[in-house]
């Protein structure tokens, strides 16, 4: 008798890590993440607005495409909190280590309506969150649909060895600001004052924000560019 096809743990936990990304409110890629920890899960999430808030889906677009932010830039521009965010969230609002646990997250991208598989690959800020809350392992998906296994503790040997915004491996959508320049805002503040917001450099090498403060005081801050998702991911892992 032949026994019946089995699928690997692995594409077990990440097939329910795609099943999680259709509760995603994000209108250009959408992920979803599950945490796993002595072979059980232990939380989920997807990319989506913050709780009780409107979403991109509510308001009818996508912010990030709207203003043309370049992907893995710039993600104070985004509605959506990322997938891996959300499931590290969600897992300290119960009260649950995830301590050398394992992620596995999904990522597509749906702008348009046309259906795509990226590499899903958490941003410069999820790796950040990730290799503090102390997960080992992330498991994600290429864009032929095949596992891709990273360890955190390449990322921290990494980090270690040079100066992180450095990052040999980063998140992209392969969303382009327009004409590759990067994104130029305007936003007025309460004093009447302005603030410019733009990508720093080609290829998205950073952002620099100016801002004036209501009593015309000018500050600048930098941003390094990490190249990275949002969600969470990422975003949108």
């Amino acid at each position: 008798m032949q026994k019946p096809a089995r699928v690997s743990k692995n594409r077990y936990y990440l097939n329910i890590a795609e099943e999680v990304s259709r509760r995603s409110t994000c209108m250009s890629s959408q992920f979803g993440c599950i945490i796993v920890r002595d072979d059980q899960i232990i939380s989920t999430g997807y990319n989506g607005a913050p709780r009780g808030t409107k979403d991109c889906m509510e308001l009818g677009n996508c912010l990030r495409r709207k203003l043309n932010v370049a992907s893995g830039t710039q993600y104070e521009l985004c509605r959506s909190v990322h997938a891996e965010q959300n499931a590290i969230i969600n897992a300290a609002r119960a009260g649950v280590s995830l301590l050398n646990g394992k992620i596995f997250l999904f990522g597509r991208k749906v702008l348009a309506g046309e259906e795509q598989l990226i590499k899903s690959y958490p941003c410069f800020i999820c790796k950040k969150m990730i290799l503090n809350s102390g997960i080992a392992e992330v498991f994600g998906n290429d864009e032929k649909g095949e596992i891709v296994n990273f360890k955190v503790a390449d990322w921290i040997e990494e980090w270690a060895k040079n100066d992180m915004i450095e990052d040999s491996q980063k998140y992209s959508a392969g969303y382009k600001s327009a004409g590759g320049a990067g994104l130029d805002g305007v936003a007025q503040s309460a004093g009447g004052g302005t603030g410019d917001v733009q990508n720093a450099g080609a290829g998205g090498a950073g952002a620099t924000a100016l801002a004036n403060s209501a009593g015309g005081a000018k500050g600048a801050a930098a941003m390094g560019g990490c190249g990275a998702c949002c969600n969470s991911n990422c975003d949108g892992k």
